[in-house]
């Protein structure tokens, strides 16, 4: 049908505009999180493409479920304002008879958002922490450049090299400042070199001596070495017990329904359902009388979009406190949510369709 297919171009066409700038804005920002992340040491430079990717594919069911919002809003909008909808009303179609074309053209839409908020948003998760834990968790002498003194990453040690050694992976010229309760020790070697076994990492220092001092005790030891082997750090890889509910898949979260782990599902679901109701919530938000200039009613229905996500995170605090349930609050939040939309539709409607067929005065009855 002709004004199915009109429609649905029309919105697909706002909708592909409106996710380029939106995802313009959001990785221009997320760059510039990303390079501070990386300026002050929580993840490695050589990995700020691929966080900024991860984060950018994390962020991409809100962006997306914001641009068919908009989308929407401004595609019905300028009817209103270029008087189509003045037509489609004059022939009967009512304001109602829009949601099949916004929802056949927003399925695939909604389907990504599915797959993106169940499945891809986990697993972005756990990539990035595992990023972040691989940078923390790397040797303390790597972090080291010569010159420079380099605290390792519980701050018990503080690193020194003058200079890097003819074969690569020795420092020549090490000096270790090491602190454990009360005994403080001062370490300096000719060379040294890390060994990587199958759980940890041990800093070999070749020609040297040891100076130590307890402070409870007021003794002070020195001892010469030949070699000398330090424990650093380990090479255990993060315990998947340990991560946040955001990084656990779905199946996991159903599978353990700890308050936190319910909290996680209900933003997710909460943020799916989200944009499905906020599609529908706007065919009647963007009713608008062309005889006014701006974009009000653009603006109103932002200001709709950030209220309802701010009760989405609030419902995800709420069933994370433990204060409620996670199927009531699905059900109240975007159950109230679906039927405001179809409300604001039908009321829409009706009005509409009042104002096209109320009977206008005739001539002889404007002039008696």
């Amino acid at each position: 049908m002709l004004f199915d297919s009109s429609v649905r171009k029309e919105l697909a066409r706002s909708f592909g505009a409106t996710l380029v700038v939106i995802l313009t804005i959001v990785m221009t920002m997320m760059l510039i999180r990303t390079l501070g992340l990386a300026a002050n040491g929580s993840v490695s430079p050589q990995d700020v493409a691929m966080v900024l990717g991860f984060n950018a594919l994390g962020q991409l069911p809100l962006m997306l479920a914001l641009s068919l919002f908009v989308a929407v809003v401004l595609s019905l909008g300028r009817m209103y304002r270029e008087s189509e909808m003045s037509i489609w009303f004059t022939a009967g179609v009512g304001l109602g008879r829009f949601i099949r074309p916004v929802v056949r053209m927003a399925w695939p839409v909604y389907a990504g958002l599915a797959v993106l908020v169940l499945a891809v948003w986990p697993w972005v998760n756990q990539q990035t922490a595992e990023i972040k834990s691989r940078y923390e968790q790397r040797s303390d002498l790597s972090r080291v450049a010569p010159g420079s003194f380099q605290a390792s990453g519980d701050g018990s040690r503080v690193f020194f090299i003058e200079r890097n050694g003819d074969i690569a992976g020795v420092a020549r010229n090490v000096f270790l400042l090491t602190n454990k309760g009360s005994v403080e020790s001062v370490t300096t070697a000719h060379s040294g070199h890390i060994e990587n076994g199958t759980e940890d990492r041990t800093l070999v220092l070749d020609v040297g001596h040891r100076n130590e001092h307890d402070e409870k005790s007021g003794v002070n030891s020195r001892m010469e070495f030949e070699r000398f082997r330090l424990l650093v750090d380990t090479n255990r890889a993060p315990n998947p017990s340990s991560l946040p509910p955001k990084a656990l898949d779905t199946f996991q979260l159903l599978m353990d329904r700890t308050p936190a782990n319910m909290g996680e599902l209900t933003w997710r679901l909460g943020l799916l359902l989200g944009g499905i109701n906020l599609s529908l919530l706007g065919i009647g938000a963007a009713a608008t009388n062309p005889r006014r200039p701006g974009n009000w009613n653009l603006l109103l229905a932002l200001l709709g979009f950030l209220v309802y996500f701010n009760l989405v995170n609030l419902s995800q605090a709420w069933v994370n406190a433990g204060k409620v349930h996670i199927v009531p609050t699905l059900l109240v939040l975007h159950g109230l949510a679906l039927a405001g939309a179809m409300a604001l539709i039908w009321w829409r409607d009706h009005a509409s369709v009042m104002h096209w067929r109320l009977p206008r005065p005739s001539a002889t009855g404007a002039g008696a």
